[in-house]
């Protein structure tokens, strides 16, 4: 099964796809999509639509996993990242593919048991949990692929 993480964001938002298999986890692909500072909003979110289009399309995941906005001190930042949230969710609903959302606490529970994990614990962790020899990177792909983790360790009890 293909579990599809998204760590959001307009200027730079890391997807993760984790498969679940009888012998764990494994990471298929990680990455990001970028969009430039200096471009307007819309044609950000439309470039994040299509992209991730093209990733579902390619990548053929079971469920999509978004972290939810938490708290930001930036309100702008925090609209901003909210419109592509909802880009993500719509983009995952005309798909036709189930969506799950977690917290960032829940995340950091399900890979570390502790809810006040330090990135960096979050980071040896997804390495370590899918058998990978370095540390993800960028930060937001390491991200989306430990909430495509929660995702992968938590979906039978949320469907």
């Amino acid at each position: 099964m293909l579990f599809l993480g998204i760590d959001p964001g307009y200027a730079i938002m890391g997807y993760g796809v984790v498969e679940k298999k009888q012998r764990g986890f494994f990471a298929r692909e990680y990455g990001t999509i970028t969009t430039p500072a200096s471009t307007p909003i819309e044609i950000r979110l439309e470039k994040i639509h299509r992209d991730l289009k093209t990733c579902i399309k390619n990548l053929r995941p079971d469920i999509i996993a978004v972290e939810e906005l938490f708290f930001y001190k930036n309100l702008k930042t925090a609209i901003d990242v909210g419109q592509a949230r909802g880009v993500i969710i719509l983009t995952a609903q005309l798909s036709h593919i189930p969506l799950m959302e977690f917290t960032p606490l829940q995340v950091k529970q399900a890979l570390t048991g502790y809810g006040r994990a330090d990135k960096q614990q979050m980071q040896r962790m997804v390495t370590s949990l899918l058998k990978l020899k370095k540390i993800p990177q960028p930060d937001d792909a390491a991200d989306a692929l430990a909430i495509a983790l929660c995702a992968a360790q938590t979906w039978r009890s949320k469907i």
